[in-house]
């Protein structure tokens, strides 16, 4: 009877002190990890519930690349605008010094010059590719939006420009077409800033008294021209401003599937951390008993 007593005094023994080592380093585990749940069978809804909220981060993560994205076209976008806008600027100062009846033919050639020059950076600047080497005002292709052919510039790049999902259900158009940037209608009717330029440049190479003309005719389009330019860029900034409000509302989001993880499955760490001092006080107690207790034999028991 004693042996029996014996065997089941130590099975007892042993699954209580395993059983408390299991719970003190799953208490451990939490404090470490900050997390309530190890399985999925711990508490089977919170896990699911925890799941849920992984793929809705997940899910974010995809938003942020995209926005993060469509931040970068607009941001090479809004400096190419300030680039095409200045251009225009200057554009139009020289065709005020053009139509002065003090220049020699030499200085109207010099002005040509600058002129063919700033058209020049135009086309490079209507060609504009973004990080990924998209045009950003070709629309939704991937080649350059406007080409030179005899020196006419013509526009290959198709209407809709690239839109971009921002979750929720919100997009953002990247940029904008190179038509609504650099065509507008002048006194003449439809036309686009190379036009204008080109005929311009052309008029001040030949000279003589349809120069003037040729000066008042471009200053009535380049005051078109500019402000399709500066309207282009107050889009541009708009969509801009957007993309910034949705990433508040992301951010506002994170903190809530942040707030609800730690609800659902956290840790408290204060709790947990004296939940683990007090299971450890017991498993010492409990291992030193069983340590004195199995010291006893049997004769210890017969004196």
């Amino acid at each position: 009877m004693v042996t029996v007593s014996t065997s089941a005094f130590y099975e007892r023994a042993n699954r209580q002190i395993s059983s408390l080592r299991k719970e003190s380093e799953k208490l451990q585990e939490q404090v470490g990890s900050r997390e309530r749940l190890s399985r999925s069978s711990d508490d089977p809804l919170a896990a699911a519930k925890l799941r849920s909220l992984s793929r809705r981060e997940r899910m974010t993560e995809i938003d942020q690349r995209n926005s993060d994205r469509a931040k970068t076209s607009l941001s090479l976008a809004d400096s190419a605008l300030s680039s095409v806008t200045s251009s225009i600027i200057r554009a139009r100062d020289l065709a005020l010094q053009a139509g002065s009846s003090t220049l020699t033919l030499e200085n109207q050639k010099a002005i040509a010059t600058e002129l063919e020059v700033l058209r020049d950076n135009l086309l490079g600047l209507a060609n504009t590719r973004d990080g990924e080497g998209e045009s950003l005002f070709g629309g939704a292709i991937a080649g350059p939006a406007y080409v030179e052919t005899a020196g006419v510039v013509s526009y290959v790049g198709n209407a809709s420009a690239q839109v971009t999902g921002l979750g929720d259900g919100q997009s953002v158009e990247r940029s904008v077409t190179g038509p609504d940037v650099f065509s507008f209608n002048g006194p003449s009717g439809a036309t686009d800033i190379f036009a204008v330029l080109g005929a311009f440049s052309a008029a001040l190479n030949v000279g003589g008294a349809g120069v003037a003309a040729a000066a008042d005719a471009a200053l009535a389009s380049l005051d078109p021209a500019l402000e399709k330019a500066t309207t282009a860029q107050t889009v541009v900034g708009t969509r801009m401003a957007w993309v910034e409000t949705m990433d508040d509302r992301r951010v506002a989001s994170e903190e809530m599937i942040a707030q609800e993880r730690e609800t659902v499955g956290g840790a408290d760490f204060a709790i947990t951390y004296a939940r683990l001092q007090e299971m450890m006080t017991v498993l010492e107690a409990s291992q030193a008993s069983f340590v004195k207790l199995s010291g006893l034999s049997l004769f210890d028991q017969l004196r």
